[in-house]
């Protein structure tokens, strides 16, 4: 089946099985910043933003994109001030979760433009970080939240 969508901001038609995950049809594609990790929606890993909220890409059914806008960290531009933050945070070493938290750090501060500690703890709820980054990444959603706001950075 083909499923019509909006893909980092282009309209494009997927070849996909009616049974295939999002995740599946995405890194077939060539979108490596969704990453087949857990396959049970836990890790975070595959995540992307589907009309600006984050979802497992790999329990959304392919089909169920039809219409919607899909977006993966392909999809961000080079001026985004959210990856930029993960860089000059240093939220990351291996960078295996790092596209999940970028996009699950973008649905927040889309949202609530100056979370708490507690309002980023839950939006990073179902994102890990096996190498234990979380201080930074914290850092890094707390120094794009600043930038976007265009103040400095709160301590």
């Amino acid at each position: 089946m083909n499923v019509a969508l909006e893909l980092n901001g282009r309209s494009v038609g997927l070849e996909c099985e009616p049974d295939e995950m999002l995740l599946a049809v995405l890194r077939r594609e060539g979108l490596r910043s969704v990453r087949a990790t857990c396959g049970i929606g836990v890790c975070g890993a595959c995540t992307v933003l589907v009309d600006g909220e984050p979802v497992s890409g790999c329990l959304m059914l392919a089909a169920l994109s039809a219409g919607r806008r899909v977006t993966t960290v392909e999809g961000l531009s080079s001026a985004d001030p959210v990856p930029r933050a993960f860089v000059e945070a240093h939220a990351y070493q291996c960078g295996w979760c790092t596209p999940g938290f970028i996009l699950t750090a973008k649905a927040l501060l889309a949202d609530n433009p100056d979370p708490s500690e507690a309002e980023i703890g839950e939006a990073l709820g179902g994102n890990l970080c096996r190498c234990g980054s979380y201080v930074e990444i914290v850092a890094a959603i707390r120094r794009a939240a600043a930038e976007l706001a265009g103040g400095a950075l709160r301590q």
